[in-house]
């Protein structure tokens, strides 16, 4: 989504009647939850390597897609070429669920900091990305066809982080000796999503794993959702917020300013760049909300940033609305981390595991009824 984000100008200039930044968000949603969905019930029986991998090749197979598909129809719009995007964005939807739910399970049952380290690099992909985006723009933005020169030079960019994504998980991240200690506690403990191999020979050595695993099992993930569903509630409703404006408010909405066609970029450069400082604030254990309640009373006091952004939008200048793009990706970065690392403390692996699992569905949850409500933004402006 990052890459439609910041190729808005070119997807709009290609497909001005569709609405593409909202579209192609809103399309890749329900594949990511209904991937999840089924991920997060059946996540007790999966190998998480494995569907890591499955994620993660995905994300370079379709990235190369999108490259292919610019160069074969030579930058041309079009219906056909509209659908075909759709696709591809639902195929990022499949890989984000395998990934997303995935790496946050594998990681819940290591140290927070781990998990914080993982959410502040999914920042700093977006962050890049907007850097990558505004490196382009400026390139080639004089010359003839720049626009589309630079959506190809992103891509292809894009495409090789892709890859290298894929053989950094696949040849060095389960070799790391501190991932190998965590997976053979995990096993111990009586995870089955860690080597099957591993898990068999460590329960049947260890007793106790055993009969944590039949423990678990009974639990069931239905008692551990209602036992954090202030936490579930909680990654919802940061979302629904954050995707109610980022990007399609900030893309469409925000009037004519002295940045011109810069100003979109600024403001999800800007967003992007505070939501990764937000995620790393959290390490200062002073400025860290771990107090259940008080994390719920901050995410519902961030929703007076709706009538802030729809006034400033109105009325203000670009100051005033880059200044609230910065604190909304502040406030969704620091509290996000908050969430997810907060949550599986007190539990044994399969618990964290499950638990993250079902903290992603209900962040792509949010994240889906965000994309809708944005829709909302578009009263009285026409189509």
């Amino acid at each position: 989504m990052e890459q439609y984000a910041h190729n808005r100008r070119l997807l709009c200039y290609l497909f001005p009647k569709y609405h593409p930044s909202r579209v192609l968000s809103l399309v890749y949603q329900p594949f990511a939850i209904g991937t999840l969905a089924i991920l997060a019930y059946n996540e007790a029986k999966i190998n998480t390597q494995r569907r890591n991998l499955f994620g993660y090749t995905p994300f370079f197979i379709t990235t190369l897609l999108v490259l292919i598909l610019n160069l074969a129809t030579s930058g041309k719009g079009g219906l056909e070429t509209f659908i075909v995007i759709c696709a591809i964005s639902g195929a990022f939807g499949v890989a984000d669920a395998h990934v997303q739910g995935g790496m946050v399970g594998d990681l819940s049952y290591m140290q927070p900091e781990f998990l914080q380290s993982f959410l502040a690099g999914s920042a700093a992909s977006g962050a890049l990305t907007s850097a990558l985006r505004l490196i382009t723009k400026a390139a080639s933005e004089n010359s003839k066809d720049g626009l589309r020169k630079g959506a190809i030079l992103f891509f292809a960019i894009s495409t090789f982080f892709e890859l290298l994504c894929v053989l950094l998980y696949a040849s060095v991240f389960p070799k790391l000796p501190i991932v190998k200690y965590y997976r053979l506690k995990a096993a111990s403990e009586g995870s089955k999503t860690v080597s099957a191999d591993l898990a068999a020979g460590l329960i049947q050595t260890l007793p106790e794993g055993e009969e944590y695993a039949k423990e678990q099992k009974r639990r069931g993930i239905k008692q551990l959702l209602l036992e954090n569903i202030d936490y579930a509630l909680d990654i919802f409703l940061i979302y629904v917020l954050t995707l109610s404006i980022f990007p399609g408010f900030l893309s469409e909405d925000t009037g004519s300013h002295s940045l011109g066609s810069w100003y979109a970029l600024v403001l999800i450069a800007m967003y992007n760049v505070w939501d990764l400082i937000g995620r790393y604030i959290p390490l200062l254990k002073c400025l860290k909300l771990e107090n259940r309640k008080m994390i719920t009373v901050a995410i519902l006091c961030r929703f007076l940033l709706v009538p802030a952004f729809y006034f400033t939008a109105k009325y203000g200048d670009q100051g005033w609305m880059i200044m609230l793009t910065s604190f909304l990706g502040l406030s969704n970065g620091h509290l996000t981390v908050c969430v997810l690392t907060s949550a599986p403390k007190g539990y044994k692996g399969p618990e964290q595991n499950a638990l993250g699992n079902l903290l992603v569905l209900f962040l792509f949850g949010g994240i889906f009824a965000g994309l809708t409500l944005d829709w909302l933004w578009l009263i009285g402006k026409g189509w």
